[in-house]
């Protein structure tokens, strides 16, 4: 397959193949939609699925706060243009609804049943004036706490698009602007999503750029030879081409965990191209034709550059099985796109070797093989040393990583100095909150309907344990309903607004059918067996809500009458808490499907099962370390993060299979197991500490990224290379010197005619 003509074919089929992509070149579109972050396997979410359709998402809203910059925000100039902007804004197309202190309406019982009077009235300065007392009611909700800004909460068609949503966003950015107002502060879907992709876009070019220039001082640095350097970068462009166009064809967006796959792709592809390289050199230094050298390289090391390439795949594969649609999309395309690579590797690296001049100058390696052979020696003469240290170290490691706390925010992926996270945290300070708290109401088998004095009871029972829980805030729920009712019967006083005696409850019933038929937030279902309880709170992060929604759901075991009312969080800030509760599971199911793959692998290679074992240790070591390291840096558990000790081991466990694969050369070409040892560290460490360097330096590049992800992944995954490299050169020789009774038993089995 690697002869000449063999290799000059398949060049020239890589060549055209090459051209067709670049004459029909596939459309690049790029996309975020946090909903891909929820747990698909979680009952949860099909319940809000179906809640979804009955009360509409939770999460289609834009927040936007407005601020007077020349005074007041009660001046009546400032109000009437804002008034005029709500206008423009409701008929925008894309807004399903837009709700403000202008529309708002509050409902009057007088001798001729009910009359609804606008709670700001801007017909003139006297009604302003009387408007301003009935505006405390509202402050936390749709005016700020301070008083010094109002809000417009834009609900969006659920159904739009990302380009309908980039669309509408700018289309209200320009109604502001076209009246020189600047938003106080917004925060909601269709910015959020916009803004992530013009992040990711340049990210994505940045460190696609970074990368080739990175692969360039590294191919200078280890060959220092011209085609050295210009085969690898022909070979990783087009390799990297052809599984972007793979991965676009198929229609798959590029997302925020797309930023990586440049980086990813062309470090794990140098690396393979490290020990083609270097043998191919040592081969040409022996005074080999080229001819000969390139077939024999090729040859020799493609069954086992390949299986490490295929336990890489297999560590993003093995993403593919956990229930968060994200992390299954990233795991599939990139582990595909590593097997693309490795084909481009051996269908044009060949084929370009024969049709370029090279030769390879007469090297004296004896200095690095005497630095690797006296750490060989001091590691046998030390061993005792080496491997309490690797106890030690490890145990400490386990004892850090178990106080490790699973903790994620919305906008974890963000800056922290990021425009929008600045706004997000205006809204939580002034506004009660900018996510969506959400919870389901039923009522019991000893109620006829969520609005039964008793029932009303139990769910007051409950919204004065959800002030407690989260500080004061307005709750659109029945009970709201019924207290503005009982405002209403009280000519509209604030103070009324509190639950009704029974009198006064009975006195309201007649009212109930006039008033549901009101427009406004649904509080619940036309049967009224259900309800909602709807909210916006602060992000506290997963580990603070799972604390409060659990001590509130102690509250509704030990206090709420379950006949007369049933009580169930949902909502997508709770579904990606959720999913930030499962990254336990969802990381043992990845290691699960990657220890199993390589294992079985090593069970075929050496036809050992001690080995398969022995394989494993010096790479769970690490990512045992990672989780230490982790609680040193102060990087908690959430999804993002729980994926990369699944990807770390498809990485890192390569180099212990290619010092594996050598050792088993050594082994069946005679050699004691002392002096396979000895002759593996000696040609096999050398590659392995040189792809190490080039990995992490890669993997070190994405730790300078602004998202979350990126920077974790890069950050985390250099330190594991390095610790693996650690593990396979000090501990793995010492693991295998006691198979040496069970070597020579082999070897002689073998010898026996």
């Amino acid at each position: 397959m690697f002869r000449k003509p063999a290799a000059f074919a398949l060049l020239g089929f890589g060549v055209v193949l090459s051209a067709l992509i670049l004459i029909f070149p596939p459309i690049p579109s790029f996309d975020y939609d946090f909903e891909q972050f929820f747990p698909q396997d979680d009952s949860d979410l099909a319940f809000y699925q179906s809640y979804e359709k009955e009360y509409g998402s939770d999460n289609d809203y834009l927040l936007i706060a407005l601020q007077n910059p020349n005074g007041a925000v009660f001046s009546p100039d400032f109000l009437q243009q804002q008034n005029e902007i709500k206008a423009e804004l409701a008929q925008l197309d894309g807004v399903d609804t837009l709700i403000s202190i202008f529309d708002l309406e509050l409902p009057i019982i007088g001798l001729f049943g009910v009359t609804y009077s606008k709670v700001l009235n801007l017909n003139n300065s006297e009604q302003l004036e009387q408007s301003k007392a009935k505006m405390e009611q509202f402050k936390g909700s749709l005016i700020s706490s301070d008083g010094e800004s109002l809000l417009f909460l834009i609900k969006n068609d659920p159904n739009l698009s990302k380009n309908e949503g980039d669309t509408l966003y700018r289309e209200i950015r320009d109604i502001f602007q076209k009246n020189s107002i600047t938003p106080r502060a917004i925060a909601g879907k269709i910015q959020t999503q916009g803004d992530f992709v013009t992040l990711m876009q340049a990210e994505f070019g940045l460190f696609l750029g970074a990368s080739l220039v990175l692969i360039l001082l590294a191919l200078i640095l280890i060959f220092r030879t011209w085609w050295g350097v210009i085969v690898p970068v022909l070979v990783l462009s087009l390799g990297i081409l052809w599984a972007f166009a793979l991965i676009l064809y198929t229609g798959k967006a590029l997302d925020i965990m797309s930023v990586m796959q440049p980086t990813i792709f062309l470090i794990v592809g140098l690396s393979a191209l490290v020990h083609y390289f270097t043998q191919l050199k040592k081969k040409l230094r022996t005074g080999k034709s080229k001819e000969i050298a390139v077939y024999e390289t090729f040859q020799e090391l493609t069954f086992a550059v390949g299986l490490t390439i295929f336990t890489t795949a297999v560590g993003f594969l093995s993403l593919y099985f956990t229930s968060i649609p994200a992390l299954k999309a990233f795991g599939l395309w990139t582990g595909i796109g590593i097997i693309v690579l490795f084909f481009s590797l051996i269908i044009l690296t060949p084929g370009l070797l024969y049709l370029f001049p090279i030769g390879g100058k007469k090297e004296n390696q004896k200095q690095n093989q005497s630095a690797l052979q006296g750490l060989l020696f001091w590691i046998l003469k030390k061993r005792k040393i080496v491997l309490l240290s690797f106890v030690g170290v490890t145990g400490v490691a386990v004892i850090l990583g178990s106080q490790l706390k699973v903790n994620g925010y919305l906008l974890d992926n963000l800056p922290l100095d990021h425009p929008i996270q600045e706004d997000f945290a205006y809204f939580d300070q002034y506004y009660g909150g900018s996510n969506p708290l959400e919870i389901y109401l039923e009522v019991g088998d000893s109620a006829a309907s969520i609005l039964d004095l008793e029932v009303l009871k139990e769910i007051e029972k409950l919204e004065v344990k959800l002030l407690e829980s989260f500080g004061e805030r307005q709750l659109i729920s029945p009970l709201s309903l019924v207290k503005s009712l009982n405002q209403a019967q009280n000519q509209g006083s604030l103070a009324a607004f509190t639950f009704p005696s029974q009198g006064q409850y009975l006195r309201m019933r007649r009212y109930f059918d006039q008033v549901i038929k009101v427009e406004g937030p649904k509080v619940f279902l036309d049967d009224q067996k259900s309800g909602r309880i709807s909210s916006r709170v602060a992000d506290l992060g997963s580990l603070e809500m799972g604390k409060k929604r659990a001590a509130l759901l102690d509250f509704v075991h030990e206090e709420i009458n379950p006949q007369l009312l049933k009580v169930r969080w949902t909502g997508t800030a709770y579904l990606i808490d959720r999913g930030h509760e499962s990254v336990t599971r969802q990381m043992f199911q990845g290691l699960l499907v990657a220890f199993g793959v390589v294992g079985l692998i090593a069970g075929f290679l050496f036809r050992s099962w001690r080995l398969s074992f022995i394989l494993l240790i010096p790479n769970i070591i690490p990512l045992v370390w990672m989780l230490g390291l982790m609680y040193l840096l102060g990087i908690e558990f959430k999804l993002t993060t729980s994926i990369l000790f699944t990807v770390a081991f498809g990485i890192a466990v390569d180099d212990s299979i290619h010092f594996m694969a050598k050792l088993k050369t050594e082994l069946e070409g005679g050699k004691n197991l002392f002096y396979a040892i000895k002759r593996t560290f000696l040609e096999a460490g050398r590659a392995i500490i040189l792809t190490t360097v080039i990995l992490v330096s890669g993997f070190a590049l994405l730790s300078f990224s602004q998202f979350g992800v990126t920077h974790f992944t890069g950050l985390l995954i250099s330190f594991t290379l390095v610790f693996a490299l650690l593990a396979d050169l000090f501990l793995l020789p010492l693991l295998l010197l006691p198979l040496k009774k069970v070597w020579d038993k082999k070897a002689a089995i073998r010898a026996t005619p």
